[in-house]
């Protein structure tokens, strides 16, 4: 009888699971309507049976190794004849969901906002259960509509003038409100789903992914910990948690109204539209390029939009106003964005015009262009010139042209013919001799500046300690690329390349070892970088020591107590060097102490200080020079006449010009300055003749530097090119009709070659 009787009850149970089985999220409320899903496979399940408006009546059923006292009813007698419910056992109570009883009032920042007293429950569910679904399936989201209204301590809630059951009421636990999670997401819109492997019920927001787990205070928002008021719990297989939380992740506001005892959450969130025109500039008659961006607060999806004013392309010019929403999923028009733009008249390009003195010449005759070229803005950005030399030396009709291009890209062409004759004023050498500018080079035959005399100079140094950085010049670790210590005048020369396949930065770290206070005091500095081309950054690093040696303007103090460490030369770390780009420096310095100098590269996150007592000292590359080398500038007079037959001085030749010796402090080696870099040259020619070009000419290979004469820096070729052989030269400077002094100051550019001549030539006479 007992075995009849248990069969009994358990196929009724198995046939109102397979018909009545309704999802544990929230239910709308017609009246005589019941809810009917596909029967899940689940260890426990709440069922609710939808009677009438605001009342649910709920059927628990248990497993078969649960007990249970429920009595089977007629409807469920007959429905045991035809339906059969697979179960699992129920899992093991947890003492941890009961609810005890609280209560308070919450304002903004608190954490219960009803009275009452929550229910308890100690038989616990799994995430699964509380969604009704296959565990690793998703749940279908409900639209969200307009504000949600949720009452205390029931588990009614309204939206859109529609009542909806949550799967369990808003209640009090531990001084905390608590609310259903799935009933307030389906009705917010947001997509729900439950991860097995980690337990974890997933909402998601749009982009955002929010994972919460049975029993834990912490919650994650796309990966990142929060923490909630309380801990999320299960009760009678649904999900509960905080209020605050939920809504705080969700970024919904919520309003509490005591008197009426309901929470009202805000969903009436508008999408955001928002366009910016990529032109800088628009021309009327020009195609307008709009670029839209759009979001959901809900995460739903946006399915219109609208302008007013725009236009694909505005025929006249003035001001406009252009706005533009967007239509979310649920009808909901986003806020007008607006942008008012300016439509200039259309753009006019540039008149390339030109003249020349004449227009027509004998074969190495000057000619002289004039750029007559117009703009009715006044802007023109670039100038391109096609077959203009100073002069021809070919007979025949030369077609000469001139592109401009003003600031909108709009260019102009013009060109002209003019003739050279068959005779001849100048021939190609004394021409550039003559007539080549300052700071342009011209070929020669380099050939015979061996045989040219040396100037017999002799030079005398000044006190000036060299430290040169320079090995390995391609660092391809964290590491000590130079250790030093010195006292009084010192030079620094750093020029390294980034091979580390990181983002790197260089730093110089100062310590003061002694018992007493010292001065460090920068007196110049010239630093380029960081750049992929070595020959760009030695050539424009000794282009701003010249300068700043000029001005003055890079001057500064830093006062070092016992002890204590600093950053110096702190223009070397501004930047982070990317792979294979590299640094040039050059600064003068005085120390009234010792101080002792770490020249240092580490990955640009790195404290350098931190990073210091780690880092290995990197050896040599065995190609390029370090060394530290006492007596770095060179001091050369010469007072004999000079110019008036063809003369060279070389530099950097290791026989007139003799390497400095010095050593390698972390080799403990000597060293050879091979090429003398980093030395200063002061070069005073007391007595230069009437009618000299004085001229520079590498005699190593490539060159790119500057040189200061008679206090003006000179380019060693103007611009981004470079002095290649030695059958070229570049012009310095030229004398007059009488004798000069002159001064050049010169130091080899890191990056350039080493030997090279210093040229002096007798003009021809000019016709």
């Amino acid at each position: 009888m007992n075995l009849k009787r248990n069969m009994s009850i358990f196929t009724a149970v198995a046939l109102l699971q397979a018909f009545t089985v309704g999802s544990a999220s929230a239910q709308p409320i017609d009246q005589g309507d019941v809810a009917v899903v596909t029967p899940a496979k689940v260890e426990s399940v709440e069922v609710i049976k939808e009677e009438q408006q605001h009342t649910e009546n709920v059927v628990e059923i248990k497993s078969s190794t649960a007990s249970s006292k429920a009595e089977s009813s007629e409807e469920d007698t007959e429905a045991s004849k035809s339906a059969v419910v697979e179960t699992t056992p129920a899992a093991e109570n947890d003492p941890d969901t009961t609810d005890k009883a609280a209560t308070t009032n919450e304002s903004e920042e608190g954490s219960a906002i009803q009275d009452g007293t929550a229910e308890d429950d100690n038989t616990p569910a799994t995430p699964a259960q509380v969604e009704q679904q296959p565990a690793t399936g998703d749940s279908t989201a409900v639209t969200s509509g307009g504000d949600l209204i949720l009452y205390m301590n029931s588990n009614k809630m309204e939206q859109d003038g529609k009542s909806y059951l949550a799967g369990q009421p808003m209640t009090v636990k531990n001084g905390v409100s608590y609310v259903a999670i799935r009933a307030l997401v389906d009705r917010v819109g947001y997509g729900v789903k439950y991860d097995n492997k980690t337990k974890e019920t997933i909402i998601i927001s749009g982009d955002n992914e929010l994972r919460f787990k049975t029993n834990s205070k912490v919650y994650t928002v796309n990966g990142e910990s929060r923490t909630m008021k309380g801990p999320a719990y299960q009760q009678k297989n649904t999900f509960m948690v905080p209020l605050t939380s939920i809504t705080q992740a969700l970024n919904i506001s919520y309003k509490v109204n005591q008197s009426a005892k309901t929470v009202v959450l805000n969903l009436h969130k508008k999408p955001v539209a928002s366009f910016v025109i990529s032109q800088k500039e628009i021309f009327a008659g020009d195609p307008v390029d709009y670029v839209t961006s759009y979001s959901s607060p809900n995460g739903l999806e946006i399915t219109s939009e609208r302008w007013t004013g725009r236009q694909d392309s505005f025929d006249q010019a003035g001001t406009y106003t252009i706005s533009y929403q967007v239509q979310d999923s649920n009808g909901q028009w986003s806020d007008p964005y607006s942008v008012t733009i300016q439509i200039l008249q259309p753009n006019l390009p540039p008149v390339a015009m030109f003249t020349t003195d004449k227009d027509q010449y004998k074969m190495g005759e000057k000619i002289t262009y004039l750029d007559q070229s117009t703009d009715d803005e006044g802007k023109i950005e670039k100038t391109a010139w096609d077959n203009n030399p100073l002069a021809f030396f070919e007979p025949g009709p030369k077609t000469v042209t001139l592109t401009v291009t003003d600031n909108h890209g709009a260019t102009d062409t013009y060109s002209k013919v003019i003739n050279i004759t068959n005779e001849t004023l100048y021939n190609f050498s004394d021409f550039n001799l003559l007539f080549t500018p300052v700071g342009q080079k011209f070929t020669f035959n380099g050939g015979e500046v061996t045989s040219m005399e040396k100037v017999p100079y002799t030079y005398r140094d000044e006190a000036s300690l060299l430290i040169r950085s320079n090995s390995p010049e391609t660092v391809n670790t964290e590491g000590i690329v130079y250790q030093e210590s010195s006292s009084g005048q010192t030079r620094f020369m750093i020029h390294h390349v980034n091979n580390t396949g990181k983002r790197v930065k260089m730093y110089v770290i100062a310590t003061n070892n002694n018992p007493y206070p010292a001065v460090f005091e920068q007196q110049n500095m010239g630093f380029a970088g960081p750049t992929p081309f070595a020959t760009v950054a030695g050539k424009l690093s000794i282009d701003k020591w010249f300068r700043s040696i000029q001005t003055g303007a890079d001057q500064k103090k830093e006062y070092f107590e016992p002890g204590e460490s600093k950053l110096i030369l702190t223009e070397l770390n501004k930047t982070p060097m990317k792979e294979g780009q590299v640094i040039s420096l050059y600064s003068d310095a005085f120390s009234d102490y010792s101080l002792d100098y770490n020249v240092i590269l580490v990955e640009e996150n790195k404290d350098p200080f931190e990073a210091l007592p780690t880092l290995p000292v990197l050896d040599r590359d065995g190609v390029h020079n370090r060394g530290t080398y006492p007596n770095a500038t060179r001091v050369i007079t010469y007072d004999q006449q000079v110019g008036a037959t063809p003369a060279r001085l070389p530099l950097g030749d290791n026989a007139s010009d003799p390497n400095l010796v010095g050593t390698d402090p972390m080799a403990y080696t000597d060293a050879s300055n091979a090429g003398n870099f980093g030395v200063l040259y002061k070069i005073t020619l007391s007595n230069v003749a009437p009618r000299t070009l004085i001229s520079f000419n590498p005699r190593g290979g490539k060159y790119f530097g500057v040189a200061l004469v008679n206090g003006q820096v000179v380019q060693i070729v103007d611009g981004s090119i470079s002095i290649n052989t030695s059958s070229e030269q570049s012009v310095l400077y030229r004398t007059g009709s009488s004798s000069e002094s002159v001064t050049i100051l010169f130091s080899a550019a890191p990056g350039s070659n080493l030997p090279v001549n210093l040229l002096f030539t007798p003009l021809p006479m000019e016709k």
